[in-house]
């Protein structure tokens, strides 16, 4: 099973070109799923490439890749801009990604290590302590960890990259309802903190497509939740 990479040290020597861009698309892609890039937001490239200590040729091709995935939009002689996340146009997009996750089970599998699950059992633990006291923007990240460990259940790499793609262009709706008061926030802990001790139990034994189809019914129940409260 493959892990997260460990954090880079000064001793590792300087990131490859892939490796840069990668980090800038990591780091833009995340301030708009939490919204710190707010729809209609304006990219500047020569903000980011001074940001991130680059040239505009990277930041360029990264936002050309954001643009790809559905999350910025190039506007002649306006720039690029965050796109909006609405439920409704976005609702066969989450239809593709319940049935794209049933998948995951059947399409190159990965049987999960005893690392690979105690990684888990700490998402579950770290799950566990949100639920009181947890805000909105903290529970997004816990769910976008959540998400890139279990896409590792997969080595099929098509499967990855589309369902990646997709998860990223729905992630906003669930933090926009969240922010804008229309969702019980310890509820939604609660169920998604039961749904992750059950998909730890499958992953305990080494039961993959039973995880998959765990995640397929969460990411439809919440779907369903999130038409209700809109």
């Amino acid at each position: 099973m493959r892990n997260r990479s460990p954090e880079r040290s000064p001793a590792d020597g300087p990131l490859s070109v892939r490796d840069r861009h990668a980090a800038i698309h990591h780091q833009i892609r995340q301030r708009i799923c939490l919204l710190s890039y707010p729809p209609g937001t304006r990219l500047s490239e020569t903000s980011l490439a001074s940001e991130f200590g680059t040239s505009r040729t990277p930041v360029r091709r990264v936002l050309a890749r954001l643009e790809d995935e559905g999350l910025v939009q190039s506007v002649h002689g306006v720039g690029t801009i965050v796109t909006d996340a609405d439920i409704g146009a976005l609702e066969q997009v989450y239809h593709l990604r319940v049935e794209l996750t049933g998948l995951m089970g059947r399409l190159d599998p990965v049987v999960p290590d005893v690392a690979f699950v105690e990684r888990f059992e700490r998402l579950v633990t770290r799950g566990r302590e949100i639920i009181d006291t947890g805000t909105p923007h903290e529970f997004t990240r816990f769910d976008m960890d959540v998400f890139q460990t279990l896409l590792q259940l997969t080595a099929n790499i098509p499967l990855r990259a589309v369902l990646e793609r997709l998860y990223y262009q729905t992630k906003r709706i669930w933090l926009q309802a969240a922010i804008e008061a229309h969702l019980d926030l310890k509820e939604e802990f609660r169920i998604f903190h039961h749904e992750l001790e059950a998909l730890l139990q499958a992953l305990r034994s080494n039961d993959i497509e039973a995880a998959a189809h765990i995640q397929r019914a969460h990411i439809s129940m919440s779907f369903k939740r999130l038409q209700q409260n809109s």
